[in-house]
């Protein structure tokens, strides 16, 4: 059996004992080394070339941030941002995925009650994740290849499903549409609870769109991107009335789930997109907008950090468009003033 290398980094001895006293439960997990602040942490990085590493992200010395930065150009690897839920730290630890960590995971909360057991475990799980990205930095996706989608009218809503890797795609699209943008955007991007809030923030600082987590009722509206809460569900019904649900789904928000429901509600006139992401979420969901005739794209494997998600709607015939992520934003928007065919730099499958 291969073991997972761990390195752990966390400045707190009494964090670096909990998660060492729970992933050495486990036998695929081999903890590496504890470093207890930035700089050691680069340094272990180095010599140890651990699989996977958690990071925390307020350290001495070097902060989390400028650790992952030097890291990932110095010694790659899949690093898993363990944050505090507080507003402060929740900034930071965004900050951290545009710096290269993959995904974040909350701190175990303090107090007798808390089921640390669980919260090890889910760790355990998102480590395992983790330990199956490949180490690549992101590179320029070729565009010799070239496909085109057939419209008979105007995008209205455009729906999109994201997983790891979709923080730092989504800012990517976002900070490039236009307050202006005359569709609504809707997304279901998989997140550990207690980060969505802070996630919306960051939005909030980058796209010139309004960023809004709405309440059932409401309806959806040009300009405006929409997020469900944590733990809920988002879809969209007849006349963009929006609806948020508790989230019974495995993964949480569920992009089938949203656009299923954005394919019944605009037929013709709906987009999907399908960013990076582990799994097959989204894929259903593309191919219902796909039957009802509306446009249907998906991030390209050069420019996925993970490319399941869009692989999985590939194979299902949810769409034959994929695009790097640099062209996706200039598509939407051409989407959505344009009823003419739109050429697409993508590879066509």
């Amino acid at each position: 059996m291969k073991r997972i290398r761990v390195l752990i980094a966390d400045d707190s001895a009494t964090m670096c004992t909990i998660l060492s006293s729970l992933l050495a439960q486990y036998p695929d997990i081999e903890i590496v080394g504890c470093a207890r602040d930035g700089e050691q942490a680069v340094q272990m990085a180095a010599t140890l070339l651990p699989h996977v590493i958690t990071m925390d992200v307020q350290m001495p010395r070097m902060g989390g941030l400028e650790a992952i930065q030097r890291i990932m150009e110095t010694a790659p690897s899949r690093i898993l941002a363990v944050c505090s839920v507080q507003e402060r730290e929740v900034e930071l630890s965004f900050r951290a995925i545009s710096a290269g960590a993959l995904e974040l995971i909350a701190k175990p909360e303090a107090g007798p009650r808390y089921d640390l057991a669980g919260w090890g475990q889910k760790l355990v799980e998102s480590i395992r994740l983790m330990a199956e990205v490949p180490v690549v930095r992101r590179r320029h996706a070729s565009t010799q290849a070239r496909a085109s989608v057939v419209r008979s009218g105007r995008v209205e809503a455009i729906a999109i499903a994201a997983s790891t890797g979709g923080p730092h795609a989504l800012v990517t699209i976002l900070e490039a549409l236009p307050a202006t943008m005359p569709v609504p955007v809707l997304i279901a991007q998989h997140m550990a609870p207690g980060f969505v809030s802070g996630f919306v923030r960051w939005l909030t600082q980058v796209t010139p769109m309004s960023v809004v987590m709405p309440r059932s009722g409401d309806a959806c509206r040009p300009g405006h991107v929409y997020l469900p809460p944590d733990g809920h569900d988002l879809t969209v019904g007849r006349g963009g009335v929006l609806t948020v649900t508790p989230s019974s789904e495995m993964h949480c928000p569920s992009g089938d789930r949203l656009l299923t429901s954005v394919a019944r509600a605009y037929g013709a006139r709906a987009a999907g997109l399908v960013l990076t992401g582990m799994g097959d979420d989204g894929a259903r969901g593309l191919l219902a907008i796909h039957e009802a005739n509306g446009a249907t794209l998906a991030q390209d494997e050069e420019s996925s950090v993970v490319y399941g998600m869009p692989r999985a709607a590939v194979e299902m015939g949810a769409t034959v468009v994929q695009l790097p992520l640099s062209l996706i934003a200039q598509e939407l928007l051409h989407m959505t003033t344009s009823s003419a065919p739109a050429e697409l730099g993508g590879v066509s499958q």
